[in-house]
């Protein structure tokens, strides 16, 4: 299966995976997880990675998002071949050009969401101003100013979702991950995150991968790509 059968248009990829494979062991047995992707992903590019319960799109995430090292193959992510970091290079590399969504949120339950938002930037070489003046960007991005200090257990899952989105896009990422992001959410909200994350795509950009059993949720991507038991299965392309 090669990266040409998967035609995502665009211009050039942000994203590049050649024959990645991906095992775990239990004891002597071995488990295959993914077997031989390819994949191109273009930058400004919105995939919606889809399957069933153990077809390894999470584990597909985690891989492009250098949470997780492949068995085998070679991964290509912002101008970056990820086999060739190591684990401190992986974490720089991750907090300068990757945010993360998840479905549980994982805010800093004692932290207000200025300082959740804050986070990141605690790990470049930035003063206070230039921090603040990012964080007050980030949350007016996503609507939430007149929250900034309340606490997550303040706020509805909707708000706590968008503080994670804010989180995520502070440090001005190249590419956005997305776990389930709208898993946790009353159809409403959901609706009002997937439209925040369309935003971000359109008007800034953003390459965003996002792993999701809804069908809704991915629709709003441009191209759904299908893993069956590990597997690239089909991709097909959302008119939205």
């Amino acid at each position: 299966m090669t990266a040409d059968r998967f035609d995502l248009g665009g211009g050039e990829p942000i994203i590049t995976l050649r024959d990645v494979a991906k095992s775990y062991w239990r004891e002597a047995l071995e488990i295959p997880v993914l077997q031989g992707i390819d994949l191109e992903i273009p930058q400004g590019g919105y995939i919606a990675l889809m399957g069933p319960s153990g077809s390894g799109k999470t584990t597909l995430l985690n891989l492009i998002a250098g949470i997780d090292r492949p068995t085998g193959g070679s991964l290509d992510v912002c101008g970056y071949e990820l086999n060739d970091l190591d684990n401190d290079q992986l974490a720089s590399w991750r907090n300068a050009h990757v945010g993360f969504i998840f479905q549980n949120y994982n805010l800093v339950p004692v932290l207000n969401a200025y300082e959740n938002v804050e986070l990141p930037l605690l790990l470049m070489k930035l003063s206070r101003r230039e921090r603040r003046e990012k964080v007050e960007q980030a949350l007016a991005m996503v609507d939430l100013m007149d929250r900034q200090w309340n606490y997550p257990r303040q706020l509805s899952g909707g708000q706590e979702q968008r503080v994670a989105i804010a989180r995520a896009v502070v440090t001005d990422p190249d590419l956005l991950v997305a776990d389930e992001p709208t898993g946790a959410l009353d159809a409403k909200n959901a609706e009002d995150v997937l439209e925040l994350m369309a935003r971000l795509n359109s008007d800034l950009g953003k390459t965003i991968v996002m792993v999701t059993h809804d069908p809704k949720a991915a629709h709003h991507a441009r191209h759904q790509i299908h893993l069956e038991k590990g597997v690239l299965d089909r991709s097909v392309e959302v008119n939205r």
